[in-house]
Parts: C-alpha cells; sequence; structure tokens
C-alpha cells in the first residue's frame, strides 16, 4: 500500500491544540488523517485509536451508532493524557461508503440489524482494512500502544502489522435509546468487548 505523507498543521478543538498530520492513498486516492497531541519517544506506550470516518456520527450527531461519542472522547482522553494519536481512516460504514451505509440504514428500519443489514446488500460485516496504519504510525513515532477500542480486529490488525499493543482501553460511551440493539448487535454478532454493566446502565432520558 502506497501511503504518501502531504503536510501537517494545527488543529485547535475543543480539548485543547493538535496537530493533524495529512495522508494520501496514493492507489485509492483516499485521504487520511493522524492527530497527535504533546510529544513521547519511540519507547512509549503512547494512547490512541484507530478510528473510521462516520459522517452521520461524528458530523451530523447521529444517535444511530456511538461513533461520535467515541470520537469525542477519545480526543479528549488524549488531551487529558498529555500526549497520544487518533488515526481517523475514511472507511465509511464499516467500509462499504457513505451511499451503501445509507442503504444499510433503510434496511435497518425495516427490521435488520446491522450486521444482516450489510449482508443483504452483498456486503461482509466490516470490510475494513488497516494496512494504510503502518507508514501513519512510522511518521508519527508510535511503536507501542494503549488502543481505544471495544473491537478485538483492531487489536489484532496492529499486532498483525508489528505494532506492540501493550493495552486495551475501553471505550464505552453513548449509548442510547436509538442505538441500544446496535450496540447488543456489535457484541453479540461482530465480538465488540462491552461490559454487562454498560447494557444494565440506565438510558439517557435525553437522548
Amino acid at each position: 500500500m502506497s501511503i504518501k505523507f502531504i503536510a501537517s498543521s494545527k488543529l485547535p478543538t475543543p480539548w485543547g491544540v493538535f496537530t493533524m498530520h495529512g495522508f494520501e492513498d496514493l492507489e485509492t486516492g483516499k485521504e487520511h488523517v493522524a492527530l497527535t497531541f504533546g510529544e513521547w519517544d519511540s519507547s512509549q506506550a503512547v494512547l490512541g485509536r484507530i478510528h473510521s470516518e462516520c459522517l452521520t456520527g461524528d458530523a451530523l450527531f447521529s444517535l444511530r451508532c456511538d461513533c461520535g461519542f467515541q470520537l469525542q472522547t477519545a480526543m479528549q482522553n488524549v488531551a487529558e493524557a498529555g500526549q497520544g494519536f487518533i488515526l481517523y481512516l475514511r472507511q465509511e460504514g464499516r467500509g462499504i461508503g457513505l451511499i451503501n451505509k445509507i442503504r444499510a440504514y433503510e434496511l435497518q428500519d425495516n427490521g435488520a440489524n446491522t450486521v444482516e443489514a450489510n449482508e443483504q446488500l452483498g456486503f461482509a460485516a466490516d470490510m475494513r482494512t488497516y494496512g494504510m496504519i503502518v507508514p501513519m504510525l512510522e511518521k508519527i513515532g508510535v511503536h507501542r500502544v494503549r488502543l481505544m477500542t471495544n473491537n478485538p480486529r483492531k487489536v489484532n490488525a496492529m499486532q498483525d502489522c508489528g505494532i506492540e499493543v501493550v493495552e486495551r482501553v475501553p471505550l464505552q460511551v453513548g449509548k442510547n435509546r436509538y442505538n441500544e440493539a446496535y450496540l447488543k448487535t456489535k457484541s453479540t454478532q461482530l465480538g465488540h468487548m462491552m461490559s454487562e454493566h454498560f447494557f444494565v446502565e440506565p438510558l439517557d432520558p435525553n437522548k
């Protein structure tokens, strides 16, 4: 995979000033971003997250998923820790793209769960790949990670790429009445590691 670093700039956010590093996949034309906060040396286990693009959750504040909640919490956690990174990968809809994601949502509106909807459209439940993370992490100097995720596939993907995952840091946020069934499907059918306590906590009455 041919990933080219393009440029870096400051990115002020509600949680602090991050540095944004832009990358281009020369084979697909897709653009990916690494956000970094603070400094570290190559021996440190750095707090970080691999986050796949979710326009609806990240930018449009959708309550159908937990993506936007996870992104904001990850950024806050990194800022509070004083150092860390987030890789923002352009893999909308677990890799099926935005329009197909909307088609999947339509199927979910009619009773399918998130896995069944993808399969009815002819896709696997999760189409994402993670080969692009290797040059991105190399550029920002990360070799050992404390990974914020509930998804064991991301842990395995990093280890397969030669990145040492020292710790998995749970990121259980954003449950509401619109996404509770979706989260349970991710837990039971996609193997996401969520505690039973997360599902018995009261729902936010405002969502």
